[in-house]
């Protein structure tokens, strides 16, 4: 298999890449937006360079010389991924308590918290809240990161399924599959009475292991090899995922998330995932 050192930013032409040179033997491929310099598999970017090309605001990788056709799964993280907000924590600004619960998923996003434990610690401070509220985040405050709706056309224009999987709720996640049509969604369901929810949850918890353990999955129900599937996430719960991926992409990521990926995107929006493939 050949490889390619991927470079991205809205105007590649006009960035400085001159300390590139000596790896480019002939004029590489390139559009307004993305260039590919075809490389060896062992391929060490220094590190020089690296600081350099993000200095310039320019995301790159060094991956597969493939075609985004020749992928056949996409599995995407929901909160602060493929949507700009953690849902719990606005859902929890409607008992007064968006700061503390936002202290806690941060830390539970850079690993410094066993994340099944730290869930359950912020759904119990939401008991006796109205569903409603749920309703008026995903209404009034729940956006799609830039670039979400083109991946998502790219993908049906090629056939690549998707699927969502969140240590999230299913509430947000049942809703956005309808909406975008999306193949396939999994997260945590919130236990209610009475359309008040009680600090709990139901059923199983969608925590690091079981998005790796989904993506497998549905990997092999495809019949896809592990280089056929890419995963996207940007905390410590989706190490696991990213790792069992062919390609995993770190989409304005925890250091530990950027750490365990094969591709970074720290400046522009989910159209470079597009972007990383012929």
């Amino acid at each position: 298999m050949s490889y390619a050192l991927v470079l991205q930013h809205p105007s590649i032409k006009s960035c400085n890449l001159s300390r590139l040179a000596r790896y480019i033997t002939v004029p590489p491929p390139h559009n307004h937006t993305s260039m590919r310099i075809p490389i060896s598999a062992d391929f060490c970017l220094p590190t020089d360079i690296a600081e350099d090309l993000d200095t310039q605001k320019i995301d790159f990788a060094i991956l597969p010389d493939m075609k985004f056709e020749e992928l056949g799964l996409i599995v995407s993280d929901m909160d602060s991924t493929l949507i700009t907000i953690e849902c719990i924590d606005e859902i929890a600004a409607g008992v007064g308590l968006k700061n503390e619960v936002a202290a806690i998923t941060e830390r539970s996003m850079r690993g410094e918290l066993d994340f099944e434990q730290s869930l359950r610690q912020r759904v119990s401070l939401l008991k006796g809240l109205k569903e409603q509220v749920l309703q008026q985040v995903y209404d009034q405050i729940l956006q799609l990161s830039p670039g979400a709706e083109y991946l998502l056309a790219e993908c049906k224009k090629h056939n690549v399924k998707f699927m969502l999987v969140s240590g999230g709720f299913t509430f947000f996640t049942d809703r956005l599959k309808s909406r975008l049509g999306l193949d396939y969604a999994y997260a945590n369901e919130l236990s209610s009475t009475n359309g008040i929810l009680n600090g709990q949850l139901e059923g199983r918890i969608i925590d690091a292991q079981a998005k790796a353990n989904l993506l497998i999955e549905h990997r092999n129900a495809l019949g896809l090899d592990t280089k056929q599937v890419l995963a996207i996430g940007d905390g410590a719960n989706d190490i696991p995922m990213l790792e069992a991926a062919g390609i995993g992409v770190a989409y304005r990521a925890k250091p530990k998330a950027q750490a365990h990926a094969d591709a970074r995107i720290n400046h522009h929006g989910l159209e470079a995932v597009r972007g990383w493939f012929v």
